[in-house]
């Protein structure tokens, strides 16, 4: 079996860990604009395991438990060692902060050029459940004395559950500290159908697909793989899905639909019915229909971390793979800092700093069944707070 797959472990050798506890991408003193780029995060090394999984498994916007206050903790407690051995398999932690901030540097360095009326740039990390938490970088991001703030969602498609709990913290944190008067504040909430995000993971895909033996090229199946939604999500009228598939269609289109594809969904917890289907059933479904050559692609995942490290890596490509005797079974690289990419971060940026409109009107609707008094709080407070601009 010719198994192939990444771990990326030179990632973390020597002393790369030590460049994670930065804040900022870039040095600039006195920004104009501070762009804040927004994610979940992930732990730097395995003794923050504990209060990560906490702050998820305490957050009504990400899941959703009976006696949350205190069956969450609980969890968390019971779920620490399991999820320090896997970060320990990836080399002892995650890389996410380290990408961040790197796309952020490199951002900023071509905002600089293409936009500036706004410049000089900055940017700055904003972590939902690990350092630099959210609260921590809007601190920072006021004292330097920033007069426009962009917050910049780094998932492409939008969720509740992730962008939209992210988006419910920054207005958490404004409940307990005055918003300053001087900052003009806009929001770039998800960018699924960004042409040079499909360019991207096109060319990640096309730098795989060249690992395969000619004669199995196009037999390939390419499986587009992103985390799971409850379907009670979805049927409350979640736009994740829908927005996912649109980012697929978009990079198929790219590929020239090259070969056969399909969309499938990984990292589901607990009992309750998630949308699929998943990601490793479809692997072992189509060996039994003969297929034996698969690509898989982290097409909602910006940079590298623990879901493809070690969930697609070492979970689907080497052991699942070496399971089911696979032919080929490769992982396209996340975007990471791929200059297509950094070009499709300048241009989004670069688009929203010179237009006029400060805020989605999709990002202030609310899904249809929605009963988040959360998230009805802060796309009504949002709407209030980011005006329109001149242009």
């Amino acid at each position: 079996m010719n198994t192939a797959f990444r771990f990326s472990l030179q990632t973390f050798k020597g002393n790369a860990l030590k460049g994670f506890i930065k804040h900022a991408s870039t040095s600039t003193e006195n920004p104009k604009t501070a762009i804040v780029m927004m994610n979940m995060g992930g732990p730097q090394k395995t003794d923050q395991v504990h209060d990560y999984l906490h702050r998820i498994m305490t957050d009504r916007d990400m899941i959703q438990l009976p006696v949350q206050g205190t069956l969450g903790p609980w969890i968390a407690k019971r779920r620490t060692p399991e999820v320090q051995k896997k970060y320990n398999e990836i080399g002892g932690g995650s890389p996410i902060l380290k990408w961040t901030e790197k796309q952020g540097e490199l951002l900023c360095k071509q905002l600089d050029k293409t936009s500036p009326s706004t410049a000089p740039h900055k940017a700055y990390v904003a972590f939902r459940y690990v350092d630099p938490l959210t609260e921590d970088t809007i601190k920072q991001v006021e004292k330097d004395g920033a007069s426009r703030v962009v917050f910049f969602s780094q998932y492409p498609q939008y969720s509740c559950a992730t962008s939209g709990s992210s988006f419910n913290e920054i207005y958490r944190v404004y409940t307990t500290r005055p918003v300053p008067s001087r900052i003009t504040f806009s929001v770039i909430d998800r960018w699924p159908t960004h042409p040079l995000l499909a360019k991207t993971v096109a060319e990640r895909i096309r730098a795989e697909l060249k690992e395969i033996p000619e004669e199995k090229r196009k037999e390939t199946v390419i499986l587009f793989s992103a985390h799971s939604l409850p379907l009670k999500a979805v049927v409350r009228g979640d736009a994740y899905p829908y927005e996912v598939g649109s980012t697929v269609q978009l990079v198929m289109e790219e590929l020239g639909f090259s070969n056969p594809y399909c969309l499938v969904w990984q990292s589901k917890v607990g009992p309750l019915p998630w949308l699929g289907p998943f990601t490793d059933d479809a692997i072992k479904d189509y060996v039994k229909q003969g297929r034996k050559n698969f690509i898989l692609v982290p097409i909602a995942f910006v940079n590298e971390h623990i879901e493809t490290l070690h969930e697609m890596d070492i979970e689907y490509c080497h052991d699942l793979g070496k399971e089911l005797g696979v032919e080929n079974i490769r992982r396209a690289a996340a975007p990471n800092d791929h200059p297509i990419f950094i070009d499709a971060l300048t241009d989004i940026v670069t688009q929203h700093l010179n237009g006029a409109t400060a805020i989605n009107p999709k990002f202030l609707t609310r899904c249809p069944h929605c009963t988040n008094d959360n998230c009805k709080k802060t796309k009504s407070w949002f709407g209030k707070l980011c005006k329109p601009l001149a242009i």
